[in-house]
């Protein structure tokens, strides 16, 4: 049995290049080394979320693990036939901890989609947390867009989990995919039709949360830009604040998030969440970094080219695109758009069912 090795150090490294290689080996039934995970970082290795990530995909597929110890820069995935069914996966069995339940998520969610039936998933852990899309941005711009290549997901986020403490819920129904996906073509945002504010607070006074909604539809307001805004409380074990920003254009969903910390103040978080969706409103290209990244392995699976412009190509999407080229005889193409903007493109693969390669 063939090995493939995956250096876990490559490019942008970190936890991406061991999920998306733990997602393709289950989806293709190739057993997979990633080493050097994490290497670099203060402190390298498996973390919590990493190691359930790695369990999840063991557990889904009948298969079995070497390496499988918090902090361990080397793991070993040998996969067998997912199984779709009931499945709980909870990040604070392993250690507590805020560990992302969307990057769980999305580690599964590939392999899962090609199940040969549907699966209903509990994943307990942190859902508002520092570099992970929140369940926000799942919902309303990572799942409508994977939808429309065939993608089927029920989502719900049943509780909220804030750094450190964690202790958050999402409810998952994933249902069979198109076989094989759609490719997908994103070269124009279109108008912008709705700006949609969320503001939100955990266990703390809900005037933090009008200070951010207030601060983010002023900056707003004063583009010209009409928006609509909720504040909501959300439940939680802990307290936290965060505001999302939902834009919704002709042709598609964007979403932009900040999360509130101790010590900083409601008008920061608004700010941020605001900046980023300024500079994208002012760039060039239908998606952003975050959506584009997710988007390419669902391409490179589709059924012929796939095409979208995003308003810049990252080192991270760079490296993500390396791992997918590793696993898959799919070959991206990026090229200079007639603005700011780059064209990503490839001729997926047209997966019909989990295989060997």
């Amino acid at each position: 049995m063939n090995l493939l090795k995956v250096d876990g150090a490559y490019g942008e490294g970190g936890g991406q290049i061991l999920r998306t290689s733990l997602a393709l080996a289950a989806l293709i039934k190739e057993p997979v080394e990633i080493y050097n995970i994490r290497a670099g970082r203060r402190k390298p290795g498996l973390k919590p979320q990493h190691l359930m990530s790695a369990m999840a995909v063991a557990e889904i597929t009948g298969g079995s693990l070497e390496g499988n110890e918090l902090n361990s820069q080397t793991l070993r995935l040998f996969p067998g036939a997912v199984r779709g069914g009931r499945y709980t996966f909870d990040v604070s069995t392993l250690r507590s901890s805020s560990g992302s339940t969307g990057l769980i998520f999305q580690t599964i969610l590939p392999a899962l989609s090609f199940a040969e039936r549907p699966s209903e998933v509990t994943i307990r852990g942190g859902t508002h947390v520092p570099w992970s899309p929140p369940p926000d941005y799942l919902k309303c711009v990572f799942l409508p867009t994977a939808g429309e290549m065939g993608i089927k997901v029920g989502f719900e986020n049943t509780r909220y989990g804030f750094y450190p403490l964690g202790g958050g819920e999402i409810k998952v129904g994933i249902g069979l995919s198109l076989r094989p996906l759609k490719p997908i073509s994103l070269i124009e945002r279109g108008e912008l039709k709705r700006l949609y504010i969320t503001s939100a607070v955990a266990n703390l006074p809900i005037s933090i949360a009008e200070r951010q909604r207030d601060k983010a539809i002023a900056r707003i307001r004063g583009k010209g830009l009409e928006t609509e805004c909720a504040i909501k409380e959300v439940p939680s074990p802990g307290k936290g604040t965060f505001v999302f920003i939902l834009a919704e254009f002709e042709d598609i969903r964007i979403g932009f998030s900040s999360l509130g910390a101790v010590g900083k103040k409601a008008e920061a978080v608004a700010d941020e969440a605001v900046d980023e969706f300024l500079g994208y409103l002012n760039g060039s290209g239908a998606t952003d970094p975050h959506i584009a990244d997710q988007l390419i392995l669902y391409m490179a699976l589709a059924d012929g080219e796939s095409t979208i412009t995003t308003t810049e190509v990252t080192n991270h999407l760079l490296t993500n695109i390396h791992v997918i080229e590793r696993f898959l005889p799919a070959r991206f193409k990026i090229e200079e758009g007639d603005k700011t903007e780059k064209v990503i493109s490839v001729k997926g693969i047209g997966l019909m069912e989990q295989r060997n390669t």
